[in-house]
């Protein structure tokens, strides 16, 4: 099938790749603008261009959707599908309606839960069990558009957002070659999404990260795994902030933010205890929690309380 494919970060390569070596023919690839990066600010190309320019297909990287050029290159090139995976931008509804087999959107849940910016994310933060990736036709709604196919996924008890991201990126590139098959077939089906039904996953801010610890346990736990990587959940310790990557659930009792014990490195919380098994002092690299206590010189637990 001749698509045009729109996507940017990193979960999106893998759907693009699959459609490669699917053997459809990619026509274009739509990203957003590379952007400066790291110390020197040095202009870096999304993944998606990356995968793209490898496979020699053209890249179009227009600032918008809006003024119709992006309309006169995608009538000339006359794509049977457009695929958007997390491109970053909203499509125009003459866009939308252009291709024969309709625009393809590959979303990380199972919809209609979690509309939105970060549904892996906030899947793990309301403590989810399942999640999973939905194919749906596109329209001018944010992620209202008619249901294709679904895969379920379980989501592991200690597993973090960016272990889910990658599993549900991969789950994602095997449904999106299902549902092009199933267009040139003519055996797609289509659902209507049950409004009553949806939620929202907006943005993630750097106001979330503050542990509470007069919370449970399992919501704490929940808390550091579902903002894995960023923008991370942290607490202050003896008046400096620590970053807590990686946590799991414990036994023990006590005032919330009282270190109940160093090896394991056990804290409690409103309901339960969480033993720490990764954390980063500021301005310090990820460490495991006998080199953070290594450092502390002797101290016992009892002296430690995080707030």
């Amino acid at each position: 099938m001749k698509i045009v494919f729109m996507g940017t970060p990193d979960f999106s390569v893998p759907c693009l790749d699959a459609l490669i070596k699917d053997g459809n023919e990619i026509a274009a690839v739509f990203t957003q603008p590379d952007k400066p990066k790291g110390r020197g600010y040095t202009m870096t190309p999304p993944p998606v261009k990356v995968l793209a320019q490898e496979n020699n297909i053209p890249v179009y990287q227009p600032k918008t959707l809006k003024d119709g050029e992006a309309f006169r290159l995608l009538s000339e090139i006359s794509p049977e599908m457009i695929v958007v995976v997390a491109y970053g931008r909203i499509l125009p509804k003459e866009i939308i309606e252009m291709p024969v087999y309709g625009c393809v959107n590959i979303h990380a849940s199972l919809l209609p839960e979690y509309r939105g910016s970060s549904p892996i994310q906030q899947a793990i933060l309301d403590g989810k069990k399942e999640t999973g990736v939905t194919a749906m036709y596109m329209d001018e709604g944010i992620d209202t558009g008619d249901m294709l196919m679904k895969t379920v996924l379980p989501i592991g008890e200690n597993e973090t957002a960016d272990e889910l991201h990658d599993r549900l990126s991969a789950a994602g590139a095997e449904l999106i070659v299902k549902v092009v098959h199933a267009a040139a077939e003519g055996t797609l089906t289509r659902e209507k999404q049950d409004d009553s039904r949806s939620s929202h996953a907006g943005m993630l801010t750097k106001e979330m990260s503050k542990i509470d610890f007069t919370r449970s346990a399992q919501k704490i736990h929940d808390q550091v795994r579902g903002l894995n990587s960023w923008p991370g959940a942290s607490a202050e310790l003896r008046g400096k902030r620590i970053k807590i990557h990686r946590t799991r659930l414990a036994s023990g009792k006590g005032e919330p933010g009282q270190v109940l014990s160093l090896s394991p490195f056990v804290v409690a919380c409103g309901e339960g205890a969480l033993e720490i098994t990764e954390l980063q002092p500021e301005g310090k690299k990820r460490m495991d929690p006998s080199a953070f206590i290594n450092g502390l010189h002797g101290v016992k637990a009892e002296e430690l309380r995080f707030s």
